[in-house]
């Protein structure tokens, strides 16, 4: 089955957003520096210890990529795209969500939503946006 996976660029500290998104989602980690890659004797000293490639695997087999923008790209921070997380529990959503907030901006509040008993939105300390869904309700959206 098809499943798209969010890779997320950062600006040199790709390894210190990965290993704060492992503590708080769980999972398993792993990252390779350009150092470490067969494309090390091409890259610049100064990029030589920034993330290639990082794979978070999350409980349930999802998955989460990110890598350094390299140096020839100018890296543009992130737009355009949320990652959202359903939770079971309300309890489980505002721990996460709180987690996530820390030196972060919180853009909406967990409130009741018609979709979920709760929902909050927050950009986190990397520039990453989060939805996050507390005990998500069923909703026709056949119209």
């Amino acid at each position: 089955m098809l499943q798209p996976i969010p890779y997320l660029a950062f600006n040199g500290n790709c390894a210190e957003a990965m290993r704060f998104y492992a503590r708080i989602l769980g999972g398993a980690l792993g990252m390779m520096t350009n150092r470490q890659s067969p494309f090390a004797a091409q890259c610049p000293p100064e990029h030589l210890d920034r993330i290639i490639h990082a794979r978070l695997e999350l409980d349930g087999g999802a998955f989460l990529y990110a890598g350094d923008c390299p140096a020839s790209m100018p890296y543009q921070g992130m737009h355009g795209v949320s990652l959202a997380l359903n939770y079971d529990s309300v309890e489980k959503a505002k721990e996460v969500f709180d987690a996530l907030a820390e030196g972060g901006t919180v853009t909406m509040p967990m409130n009741e939503a018609f979709w979920a008993k709760r929902f909050g939105m927050v950009t986190d300390r990397f520039g990453c946006h989060w939805l996050v869904n507390g005990e998500m309700i069923h909703v026709d959206l056949a119209g």
